[in-house]
């Protein structure tokens, strides 16, 4: 599934089977999810994509040939970084999540919304095993975002996900399983969705902008709403972070500075590093963290996103051959 220009719907194609260069595998798609970065890039708000392009960075994959890693046959995952230069001060800091070169699968790289694919087999991770494929999809991106927030909220006991989509369902049971206290914010009077926080362990789900009656000690925005921001500001205590952890967001309205007063911080989470892939894929097993998933044939690709623009989507979106 082909995207040729921003703002246009991804088209069925047939194109030439990519060669596997140099430390690449060449890999037959099982399952890649659908993930909100993907529907950035369709919408234009990430404006630098290689263009024609084959989307997705949630990849589950059966190795065909190349590479020396992984032998043919064998089943693994390819994340959002597909590829770090390995000699700048971010890289050498053991930070390749910020390197100015990096390459990423399905915005820089032909990604998963195929048939084949190839990724550089040093940015890949062996899938767990007891995963089924559409299963273990959402554990490559939406999993590990979440997981480095989390990671980032320090020791926090009460910690709030606003916009409970397809990252939240995954961090809300590793939070749960770490003993913490998880608030869900959503869109006001989403109750469906406030129900399935809440079966996941969330000890309250309601309206994100109200928030809780409890002072949280961070907050961990995944819904690209800027006007989130300043809400979670005033849900967390004195010290309290409010972590923002999407690639693209919209504009943060202005705030009154006692809202940050009291050293409360804002950061935010970009990409990931393969250390936190090989730190969550051996953790997810042990929760253990059961993915959500609806899925969607390759063609239906356009439907998915549309799903997801919508949020008319529980858990994580997948599509399968």
């Amino acid at each position: 599934m082909v995207l040729e220009a921003a703002g246009k719907p991804v088209r069925l194609a047939e194109i030439p089977d990519p060669e596997p260069a140099r430390d690449q595998v060449l890999l037959r798609v099982l399952a890649c999810g659908v993930c909100r970065t993907d529907l950035h890039i369709v919408d234009g708000e990430l404006t630098q994509p290689k263009l024609p392009l084959v989307l997705g960075h949630q990849i589950v994959g059966k190795v065909l040939a190349g590479g020396t890693r992984y032998e043919p046959g064998a089943r693994i995952g390819v994340p959002w970084l597909g590829w770090t230069c390995g000699d700048c001060r971010y890289c050498l800091a053991g930070d390749e999540n910020l390197c100015d070169r990096a390459r990423f699968t399905g915005y820089d790289i032909d990604g998963g919304y195929a048939e084949i694919t190839v990724a550089d087999e040093r940015y890949c991770f062996p899938v767990p095993v007891g995963y089924p494929d559409e299963q273990a999809a959402p554990l490559l991106c939406a999993g590990l975002i979440g997981y480095r927030s989390l990671r980032f909220a320090g020791d926090a006991e009460r910690v709030g996900l606003y916009g409970f989509g397809a990252s939240a369902h995954i961090v809300c049971q590793v939070a749960v399983a770490q003993g913490r206290q998880v608030f869900a914010g959503t869109r006001r009077g989403d109750e469906e969705t406030q129900a399935f926080a809440r079966s996941l362990g969330a000890a309250w789900a309601g309206d994100a902008l109200v928030g809780p009656r409890e002072q949280l000690d961070a907050v961990i925005v995944f819904a690209p709403s800027g006007e989130l921001v300043p809400a979670a500001l005033g849900h967390v205590r004195k010290g309290g972070s409010v972590i923002c952890a999407g690639i693209h967001m919209s504009d943060i309205p202005s705030f009154p500075y006692e809202l940050l007063w009291g050293e409360r911080s804002i950061r935010s989470v970009a990409n990931l590093t393969r250390a936190d892939g090989e730190e969550f894929l051996a953790l997810a097993p042990a929760v253990p963290v059961r993915t959500e998933v609806e899925t969607f044939r390759l063609e239906e690709a356009d439907e998915a996103l549309d799903r997801l623009r919508r949020g008319a989507l529980r858990g994580a979106a997948v599509l399968v051959p």
